[in-house]
Order: structure tokens, then sequence, then C-alpha cells
């Protein structure tokens, strides 16, 4: 008798822990957000992988500016493409402006916005005006088509050696401000 009394209290406290369980199920699932990548940016969790991946962005009929990647990875839940080995051409008002080779950069496919850097040498810019701008790092905001970087800067072109920490380009006015640490050198020009 005690043993039937047992299997039966044993037999009720396993249906009310199960109906628990399922009502806890239930009330919860919907509240339950998807999982998450736990390293977002590893090849293995990107949604695609774009080998040789171009990304133009125009305004109308004309191309602002330009990125080529030997490889792009995209992640849409975070808006974003990771990219290797990168080429990106700056388009001002009177055509090409700039170009710049990085090792990798990410693109925020939202905004518009990118950030370059080299993993060991400084980045190489290149003007159409003459000037050469070396940098470790770069980063280009789309709504006010402005590049900047806060580490050292070097621009070297028409008789200037121009270097300092900081740097802020306006791309439509052609004007580049060294922001901090200024020293100018001045040769000849050949």
């Amino acid at each position: 008798m005690l043993r039937r009394w047992a299997q039966r209290s044993l037999l009720t406290l396993s249906l009310l822990l199960t109906c628990f369980l399922v009502y806890l199920l239930m009330t919860n699932s919907a509240s339950v957000s998807p999982p998450t990548t736990t390293a977002p940016g590893t090849i293995n969790q990107a949604d695609a992988i774009i080998s040789k991946f171009t990304f133009t962005q125009t305004k109308g009929d004309r191309v602002q500016w330009q990125v080529d990647a030997q490889q792009a990875r995209l992640f849409e839940q975070e808006k974003k493409a990771i990219l290797d080995k990168v080429a990106v051409t700056l388009f001002g008002l009177q055509g090409r402006e700039m170009t710049v080779q990085g090792d990798e950069g990410t693109l925020d496919t939202e905004t518009k916005n990118f950030v370059l850097a080299n993993r060991s040498e400084p980045l190489v810019i290149h003007t159409d005006s003459g000037y050469t701008i070396y940098t470790n790092h770069l980063a280009w905001t789309d709504q006010t088509r402005e590049i900047r970087t806060e580490d050292p800067v070097r621009i070297v072109g028409h008789g200037l050696d121009v270097k300092g920490r900081g740097l802020l380009g306006h791309l439509d006015t052609e004007e580049f401000e060294v922001l901090e640490d200024v020293h100018v050198d001045l040769a000849p020009v050949s």
C-alpha cells in the first residue's frame, strides 16, 4: 500500500513538473531572442562570402566612391562587410581624387562608412593633386564625405613634408588638416 501511494505521488509530481515545464516553454519561447554568434567576423559565421567584391556608392548619375576587395564576408544582422586586400577610390567634384589600398577594412552597409587599416606598413593614400598621405588607419564618413584618422600622419608633395597626429580631410573642398603636433619641412621642388 505504501509502495502504491509512493508511486502515485511520484507520478503526480512528475505530471505537475511536466505541465510546469511546458508552461514555461510556451510563455518564454516568444521572448527568447535567436542565438547570436559569439565572435562576429569569423569566416564560418558570415552570411555570405564574396570573392572579388566591388561596392560602388553613387549619387544621381555620379560615382562618389568605390571599394574593391579580394574577399568580403557579409554579416546581414550587423550590417557590415569585413574586407580583405582592399582598394578604395574616392571621387570628388573633378572626378577621381584619391586612391588607397589596405590589408583589411570594414564597410558599414547601412551608413556606407568604412574603415581601412594595414597590418604592418602604413596606408598610402595617393591624391590626384600630387600629394601622398601616409597613416596607419583611415575612416571614411559618407554623410559628411570626410576622411579621418587619429593616428600619426605624413603628407608629402609639391616640396612639402608635413608630419603630425590626426587628419581631417574634406573631399568636396579638397582641404586636409593635420590636427596636432604639426611639423612642416620645405624642400625644393624638382
